[in-house]
């Protein structure tokens, strides 16, 4: 099938580059000439395994192409997902400008054939029908020079041989493991009133419904959920807060375990092994970040207060996880007492290993807090250290390898719980701080092993 995906951020580009790899045609488009340039030179802009492989073996099939060329990707595609970005506003709602841009331009577009547009971006609930009008809005203009001045978008649409329908299929990938997820999914969420642009959306995922492509193809057909679309786009911010709730509420109970003596690990294992419960997302830390939790909670919590209810658990999983933050200053309190004129080191700053995503991350506050109560921080992370990648970091001396971090430090934290961190050499780095003492806040690191190397060790609610 011919697809068109209009933007090239996280969702946009994974998306497209799987579904060219399955073996549809896809042109991704972009606004930004710089960035297309880059993606046609088979670089990828953003980290994730497993990716730049891919867009290179679908570049040279044929199969994936790039353009900053809007018009040429809606006349290619028989289906175009819009995957812009959506980020938060200062009132918590979702700022919707490029999903508006991006649905005028394709209405400024369209012909004669029919075409399914798919929301794929995180929208408000609703949205189905807000950017079908944006579309008609964008086809409107077009056609108000010719003989429709005055004329509403549905009334041109009417008059003309341009028909499409809007589909919400909400994303539910995991940075680092994207490709996995795409090829694996638990479930594929597609929400229309339309049958035709259903058929079309089935045909699509095909090979990934039979599992063509999975890591076990012998596993059933991955579950399509078929709904309305203001169920489908309150699936993905259902799904989103529950587990950022889930990951607020281990970590209250971690809280509970410092004070009364038990360790939340096996407290977690205990609970997970209720088939009730499960046990992801159970892992005690220094809080939840990203581009997506902090987001969808906070404009579900919103969307909630438009419609004159308070969400009450929601803001209080919120409320949790700013707490969580400060966690690891409280225990570097506790250890060094002043952390005025200590100099503090944190092993990694993405908010979640194997990406080079900033965004919201835990990192970001002990930064900040730690330059608020005079401490000089240093920071170690796999990907920002060697690619030279700042985005905008300020506050802190990024280091280039973990023993440079620890030397003439008076404090680690495990900040980011990247699998290298395993196996450092803890005994040379323990040899190299003023006090060797590691905040472990991911609870990541064998307390056995640290302590063997030398250092005092401190967990999350253990």
């Amino acid at each position: 099938m011919r697809v068109c995906v209009i933007g090239t951020g996280y969702v946009g580009l994974v998306t497209g580059t799987c579904l060219a790899h399955i073996g549809h045609h896809v042109i991704c488009v972009d606004n930004n000439e710089e960035k297309v340039k880059l993606m046609k030179s088979g670089q990828s802009p953003i980290f994730e395994p497993g990716l730049s492989e891919l867009m290179s073996s679908a570049s040279a099939s044929g199969n994936l192409e790039f353009t900053a060329d809007l018009a040429a990707g809606v006349a290619h595609g028989e289906i175009l997902f819009i995957a812009v970005g959506t980020p938060p506003l200062p009132t918590g709602e979702s700022d919707t400008r490029y999903v508006e841009a991006v649905a005028r331009g394709i209405g400024a577009h369209l012909d004669g054939d029919y075409k399914v547009l798919v929301n794929k971006s995180t929208v408000p609930i609703g949205s189905g029908d807000w950017v079908r009008r944006i579309v008609l809005d964008g086809l409107a203009e077009r056609q108000k020079p010719e003989s429709s001045e005055g004329a509403t978008g549905e009334e041109v649409v009417a008059k003309t041989v341009a028909q499409f329908d809007v589909v919400s299929n909400p994303e539910f990938l995991r940075e680092g493991c994207a490709i996995f997820d795409t090829f694996n999914p638990d479930r594929i969420v597609l929400g229309s009133n339309s049958q035709r642009a259903m058929d079309m959306m089935i045909q699509l995922y095909g090979p990934i419904v039979d599992r063509s492509f999975a890591e076990n193809p012998s596993l059933p057909p991955v579950p399509v959920v078929i709904t309305d679309i203001s169920s489908a786009e309150m699936i993905k911010y259902a799904a989103n807060a529950f587990l950022a709730t889930k990951i607020s509420f281990i970590n209250e109970v971690a809280n509970i375990c410092d004070r009364v003596g038990a360790d939340v690990t096996q407290v977690a294992k205990g609970i997970g092994l209720d088939s009730r419960i499960g046990d992801k997302f159970l892992q005690a830390g220094i809080g939840w970040g990203g581009s997506c939790f902090p987001k969808d909670v906070s404009a579900l919590v919103h969307t909630a207060d438009d419609y004159g209810y308070e969400a009450h658990l929601l803001k209080a999983a919120v409320a949790v996880n700013e707490h969580q933050r400060l966690i690891a200053i409280e225990k570097l309190q506790q250890v060094l007492k002043i952390l005025k004129g200590k100099t503090v080191g944190l092993l990694g700053l993405t908010f979640k290993p194997d990406t080079d995503d900033l965004r919201d991350a835990p990192s970001l506050n002990l930064i900040e807090n730690l330059n608020r109560l005079g401490a000089k921080v240093k920071a170690y992370d796999p990907i920002v250290s060697q690619t030279g990648m700042r985005h905008g970091l300020s506050g802190v001396l990024v280091e280039t390898d973990p023993e440079r971090l620890a030397d003439s430090c008076d404090a680690l934290v495990l900040v980011t719980d990247w699998e290298q961190f395993r196996n450092l050499d803890y005994e040379k780095m323990a040899k190299l701080m003023n006090h060797p003492v590691m905040i472990d806040g991911r609870n990541f690191l064998d307390k056995k092993v640290l302590e063997a190397a030398g250092f005092q060790y401190v967990g999350i609610g253990r």
